[in-house]
């Protein structure tokens, strides 16, 4: 696959283009990054929640524990706490919930960050580049091949502008029906041009 263009001028915008496309999606990435620690901060909130919890909960448990074991009166007297043992195990669960929402938060977010920057120049940039260095592929390998340049040269004909072809070949289309071999190959380098490929001289 042919990525650059034979010509300089436009070699030197596609390294740069593609350093601008390189430098744009290292910036989406580290945007998403930096936006998806932002948001996890906030779940500090739901990390206290938890521990309160756990230490609220394992602290009624252990007195509950400790009154059961007061004979005859122990169970009634450890009932209240095995109930707040429970709230603090809801107060538990509830933190929990909270860091899992924010962590999904968090991560939809940064996909979108990342994504959209990086989708627009995998469409604008990328996806061009690959469908024209698939045509300079397909246009040298062409130029090997016997009458090769001769449908270049009828491609240059109906798909270059007017102005193009008349600048190659004052009397372009006569040219190219009388089988000239100078027109043919002035064509042949206009549509060759057109996606980077150089034709070597005769």
């Amino acid at each position: 696959m042919k990525l650059y263009s034979d010509f300089a001028g436009r070699r030197v915008a596609q390294v740069i283009g593609d350093l601008v496309a390189l430098a744009l999606v290292a910036v989406a990435v580290w945007a998403a990054v930096v936006f998806h620690g932002f948001v996890t901060e906030f779940a500090a909130l739901g990390r206290q929640l938890e521990e309160a919890g756990t230490g609220f909960r394992g602290s009624m448990t252990d007195i509950g524990d400790t009154l059961a074991d007061v004979p005859i009166i122990g169970s009634g007297i450890a009932a209240p706490f095995d109930g707040a043992s429970a709230a603090g195990a809801t107060l538990e669960s509830v933190g929990r919930g909270q860091q899992d929402v924010v962590g999904w938060i968090a991560l939809f977010a940064a996909i979108g960050i990342a994504a959209l920057p990086i989708g627009v120049v995998l469409l604008l940039w990328v996806a061009p580049r690959l469908v024209r260095a698939v045509r300079a592929r397909r246009t040298t390998t062409l130029l090997t091949r016997p009458g090769g340049a001769d449908l270049l040269a009828l491609r240059a004909l109906t798909d270059r502008s007017l102005f193009d072809v008349l600048a190659a070949d004052a009397d372009a289309a006569a040219g190219w029906r009388r089988g000239d071999g100078e027109t043919i190959r002035a064509l042949a380098a206009l549509e060759a041009r057109a996606v980077g490929v150089r034709i070597p001289g005769p």
